[in-house]
């Protein structure tokens, strides 16, 4: 419904009618729409980043890495997420705790759970990152930038193939270890 009607337009009564549910079994979940919205954003994180991601099971970075930003790369091109982020950029002056909640629970989260691993990995010696947060907002920026811009602004916009997506993944985590890569 948010992706229909925008956040906005989209009442609690709408998604329990839709749902087949009451308002009050809906509140008894959700305290409020921004939170349900907060919870559109974990299932998407967890996803990316939760206990069955790359970063959960762990293995060399070159690994990790690639896992991470080929689920990234892929999580971006999807149409749902792009129209999801369209509805946030446009109510966040609005509503602006759900920027907040968005950038909290979803891309903040994979940028903590990212530092994370980037520091475990510098103190096993595979990696060489003074500052881990700045590293994995520097991957996680190389890997998707270009691409979601693409997406969200260009009428034209053609999914890339899986060939290019890959080849753009590993060539931002050879970046990224040409940089970082532990002696």
């Amino acid at each position: 419904m948010f992706l229909d009607r925008g956040f906005a337009e989209t009442t609690m009564q709408m998604i329990a009618e839709s749902a087949g549910a009451s308002k009050e079994t809906l509140y008894r979940h959700f305290s409020s729409k921004e939170q349900l919205f907060a919870g559109i954003v974990d299932r998407k994180a967890r996803e990316l980043s939760g206990p069955d991601s790359a970063l959960a099971r762990g293995g060399t970075p070159e690994t990790v890495l690639f896992d991470l930003g080929m689920g990234l790369l892929h999580m971006v091109l999807r149409s749902p997420s792009s129209s999801l982020f369209r509805i946030l950029v446009a109510e966040a002056p609005r509503v602006p705790e759900l920027g907040q909640l968005f950038y909290d629970r979803g891309p903040g989260r994979t940028v903590r759970r990212l530092a994370d691993y980037l520091a475990e990995a510098t103190e096993g010696g595979e990696l060489r990152c003074d500052d881990p947060r700045c590293a994995a907002r520097l991957f996680l920026g190389a890997v998707v930038s270009q691409y979601h811009l693409q997406r969200l602004v260009l009428s034209n916009w053609k999914k890339p193939g899986e060939r290019e997506v890959r080849t753009h993944v590993r060539a931002a985590v050879a970046m990224f270890l040409a940089m970082y890569r532990g002696s």
